[in-house]
């Protein structure tokens, strides 16, 4: 990883995250009532949890509304969990208001067009090999994990590690 980043990645307070690709595989699965199933990693979800333990706010920020989506992020204490949201640069506004947070101080993992006003503004842009190709292209970083297969636990470990909460990455 650049060095630039990983000095971007110390001022870090508030890691927000898109859902569907980055959370999940992007695959969502419907029963035959209708109803909604999604992949998580458990991984991911073991990294949101010590990130909240080192002190650090999280948030999820997702095009869809999604029950599974919310019951996920109540059952991993994330607090702020935006669902259904189509202009996420109003929410995310929202969001450095509600936490007094600068730019600088947030990172924002996404995937698709939809997150590119987010990603474009927040002090470290975080993306997914199966993202699309122009999110991937500005970016500050893409993982080598795919979404929904440890990619967010991936960018918490150098997170910790860069802040000194933890010895590896």
């Amino acid at each position: 990883m650049d060095a630039a980043v990983l000095e971007k990645i110390k001022k870090i307070r508030y890691i927000l995250l898109d859902v569907d690709g980055v959370l999940t595989n992007g695959t969502v699965f419907l029963n035959e009532r209708g109803e909604e199933m999604l992949g998580f990693s458990i991984y991911d979800g073991l990294g949101i949890d010590l990130l909240i333990k080192a002190g650090l706010k999280v948030g999820f920020l997702s095009g869809r509304d999604s029950r599974a989506v919310a019951k996920r992020a109540l059952m991993l204490g994330v607090e702020d969990c935006y669902l259904g949201i189509s202009d996420k640069r109003n929410t995310y506004q929202k969001i450095l208001t509600k936490h007094g947070l600068k730019d600088e101080q947030v990172l924002y993992m996404g995937d698709d067009l939809i997150d590119l006003p987010v990603l474009r503004r927040v002090g470290v842009s975080v993306s997914v090999p199966n993202a699309v190709d122009t999110v991937k292209k500005e970016v500050d970083w893409v993982t080598e994990k795919r979404g929904g297969e440890g990619a967010v636990r991936e960018m918490i470990d150098i997170i910790l590690f860069s802040a000194g909460k933890t010895s590896t990455p």
